[in-house]
């Protein structure tokens, strides 16, 4: 009974963020100098990984938590801590990475070729904590 409870909050929460996600309006980056658009494809990587492999949902449901937090990274980063670019299948990653509420907190963009950049995932890098830190993400920012 409780994991069909607990399976009956994620919906709400999944239904709740998607609600939210649609009504996000174009990000202006500093950074890219134009704005990023939040499209379904973004949302739908949050809840897949690639090839309709679906995340773990306690993955998921960080990456919902934590959507507010990029659209102000985005909105205000002007520095970027990573990038990745695959010239045959012309597409780049751009990694912006904030501590907001002692959570090292990573947002990626994908652009294809010379279209425009838009949101592909938020994740907590890791956690800081004066006596550890944690990693929950592997680094790949295609799969993240």
């Amino acid at each position: 009974m409780k994991r069909h409870i607990k399976m009956k909050n994620y919906t709400i929460l999944k239904n709740q963020t998607y609600k939210k996600y649609k009504h996000i309006k174009p990000v202006y980056c500093p950074y890219l100098k134009q704005k990023v658009v939040f499209t379904g494809r973004g949302f739908w990587h949050m809840i897949y990984t690639g090839r309709n492999r679906k995340r773990e949902t306690r993955s998921q449901v960080l990456r919902f938590q934590l959507l507010p937090f990029a659209v102000k990274i985005l909105s205000v980063t002007s520095t970027l801590q990573e990038i990745e670019a695959n010239s045959k299948r012309r597409v780049t990653y751009y990694g912006f990475i904030a501590i907001i509420d002692n959570w090292k907190i990573k947002v990626i963009v994908k652009k294809n070729g010379t279209g425009h950049p838009f949101f592909w995932s938020v994740i907590p890098n890791w956690v800081t904590n004066k006596k550890r830190d944690k990693q929950l993400f592997k680094g790949d920012m295609e799969k993240d």
